[in-house]
């Protein structure tokens, strides 16, 4: 009765129930899915993300998993270097950024939790249908799978929803809200095994929407063979999709057309694409901002607040940064329901803000300046184009909406 039920057990989630865990907070994990298994494909880590994780002891077991990114590098169609710039430690933070695979991400939160709280602390099979609450605590019904009738509910002090775009918390108090909101881009992911790519650590942009855009990194060292794990994504404007499921599998022929002379001496893009290990089909979707997260004993987090397009690598940052928040919200205060006023209060305008920023200005807004002011032609010098005075006021002018410039990390 006295415990926090945390509702999913994503990167949210399981680093909630970590920083709880840390602050001496009881809670349980309560997860949809009957087993939890690394699925996904790549995410980055920025420097508030990583900062986080090593307060929690997670940085030596990260990056064992991961790859110390280095650089960021944006390029146009034809393969010519638009800007390039360090990142993480190689840009003077005091932490690392991480390029991961999701599903070993998970597995490092999830072993540690369990390692920590006990195996008990985390029930899968479980499968949020709604939640009531009184003066005294919360119930939280459950049933063993999607579409299921209730089969049972659980009392707890307070319940934080974590389980995603698709939260059935979010949609009892916004029960109006509709589907998740199209940005009329799709996405196709992949990962390949390949030879280190410019410095084996860069995280590479390429292209624009319109006529397709590749975002490429490595998530894993290279194996006995000299390859990496590298992830790609392909992104291209398109009017017709399908509902968003991570898991969903795509189809090379609906867009390699789009990249078949992306022939560079750096790499050969459609080769990189044909050798995937697999390939998922996703749509880039958000929701428009809340007006409110919280209700009484009640409260969401991460994508269950605040999804957005995945065009920052700031998702699940966004989601390790309300952990924090959170849980020092609730150790400052016994009653939940001030506590999840007062992380409200801290969260809600800053994540509205990188919301509507990805869907307008993120990092690569570089390559759409670049795009328009070119025509979609070659150039001869990319200081013809655009200063870089110009293209280091994009980039910074994102860290610092997003929250983690150097500045604001000094804090």
């Amino acid at each position: 009765m006295d415990d926090i039920i945390i509702v999913g057990a994503g990167i949210g989630g399981l680093t909630l129930g970590l920083a709880l865990h840390a602050a001496g907070i009881p809670c349980r994990i309560f997860e949809s899915a009957a087993e939890i298994r690394p699925v996904g494909v790549g995410i980055n880590l920025l420097p508030h993300a990583t900062r986080e994780l090593a307060a929690l002891g997670l940085e030596a077991d990260l990056a064992r998993a991961a790859i110390a990114t280095q650089d960021a590098t944006f390029f146009n169609r034809f393969g010519q270097l638009i800007y390039q710039e360090p990142l993480g430690r190689a840009a003077g933070y005091d932490h690392p950024q991480f390029s991961i695979h999701r599903g070993d991400l998970q597995m490092v939160l999830l072993e540690a939790f369990r390692a920590r709280a006990g195996a008990e602390a985390l029930l899968t099979g479980h499968h949020c249908v709604g939640v009531e609450q009184d003066e005294t605590g919360v119930s939280v019904h459950f049933s063993a799978g999607p579409g299921g009738a209730t089969s049972h509910t659980i009392r707890g002090r307070a319940a934080i929803a974590c389980d995603g775009i698709n939260s059935a918390i979010r949609k009892q108090f916004f029960p109006g809200e509709g589907e998740p909101r199209y940005s009329g881009v799709n996405m196709w992911r992949g990962v390949t095994r390949w030879k280190p790519i410019l410095s084996g650590a860069s995280l590479i942009r390429a292209g624009w929407l319109s006529h397709g855009k590749m975002v490429i990194y490595p998530i894993r060292a290279a194996a006995s063979d000299g390859l990496q794990l590298v992830n790609w994504v392909a992104e291209i404007e398109t009017p017709v999709y399908r509902k968003r499921d991570w898991n969903r599998p795509g189809s090379i022929d609906d867009f390699i057309g789009a990249f078949a002379d992306w022939h560079f001496d750096w790499l050969d893009v459609p080769a990189l694409i044909r050798a995937a290990d697999s390939v998922l089909e996703f749509p880039m979707v958000d929701q428009d901002p809340l007006p409110r997260w919280s209700f009484g004993r009640v409260t969401l987090l991460g994508d269950a607040a605040h999804p957005m397009v995945p065009r920052g690598s700031n998702g699940a940052g966004q989601a390790i940064l309300d952990t924090r928040a959170l849980t020092s919200a609730l150790s400052g205060n016994a009653d939940p329901v001030a506590a999840f006023a007062a992380y409200e209060k801290q969260r809600l305008e800053a994540t509205t803000r990188v919301v509507l920023t990805n869907r307008t200005n993120p990092p690569d807004a570089i390559l759409r300046e670049v795009f328009q002011r070119t025509h979609d032609r070659p150039f001869a010098r990319i200081d013809d184009v655009i200063s870089r005075d110009e293209l280091v006021a994009l980039s910074d002018g994102y860290k610092q909406i997003a929250g983690y410039s150097k500045e604001a990390l000094r804090v």
